[in-house]
This record gives C-alpha cells, structure tokens and sequence, in this order.
C-alpha cells in the first residue's frame, strides 16, 4: 500500500498515485482530495522506497509503521513534539540517533497520523505481482 503513496518535495501532505503519463503523473492529495499533475522535475518518493536508519543498518518504512499499529492501534499518535524520539526509541529502540534527525521524526509521525486517519493502514509490503497472460 505505501508504494502507491508519494511524498512531493516543497507540497505539504502526503500523495496518492492515480495514473501516469508521458513526463508525469497524476496525484491526489490525501489533505484535501484535489487531483493535479506532478512533473519529473518534483522530487517525488514513494513511502514504499524509505527506510529509517537503524545502528545495524536500515529498515523499511512499513515496518516501522506496523510496530507503530501493533503498540498504539490504528489510532493516531497524539504526542508533544519533544516526546516523538522516546516514542520512536519505544517500538525501535536501535534507531541511529545521530543520523535520523529530529525533523524526520516529526514527518514520519505526522504522515502516520494522516494515513491512519484516512484508514489506509495496511502496511504489509506488497508483493510485485506478475499479471498471467489471458488464456486465447
């Protein structure tokens, strides 16, 4: 679900991918629901693609995401900016400190709490799935 899930740089929110065309592609907002291109230029990033830095390594979005729902449900996460790193270090206790800034922790909760309240919550990875070929 989070591959269909675009964050755009310098547009606040988060995106869903609609269709796609030549130079780009149609996104809608989960904000406010307005459909509008995005352009090759835009730094575009699906969810799907991010991973948090942790001290033996990385990992993925989604799984910080699932540990996330099975602590809390798919409630949203209500907390004062200061308290966002002891709730990470909560479900992620590994997480590298130096190298995941405050600011990312902040944008990893908000955009929780907007996928939760918009009830997108599967956070299972999707697997690519091949289309069969129709039977002639």
């Amino acid at each position: 679900m989070l591959k269909k899930i675009l964050s755009i740089s310098g547009k606040p929110g988060l995106f869903k991918h609609i269709s796609q065309a030549k130079n780009m592609i149609i996104v809608e907002s989960l904000l406010d629901s307005k459909r509008f291109p995005a352009y090759s230029r835009d730094k575009i990033v699906s969810l799907g693609d991010i991973s948090i830095f942790i001290d033996e390594g990385e990992i993925k979005l989604n799984e910080v995401y699932q540990k996330l729902q099975a602590k809390y449900g798919a409630e949203q996460i209500k907390a004062a900016e200061q308290e966002l790193p002891k709730l990470l270090a909560d479900v992620l206790p590994t997480y590298d400190r130096e190298r995941v800034h405050k600011s990312d922790i902040r944008k990893l909760f908000a955009w929780y709490n907007l996928l939760v309240e918009k009830g997108l919550t599967d956070f299972s990875e999707e697997e690519e799935k091949e289309e069969e070929p129709a039977a002639v």
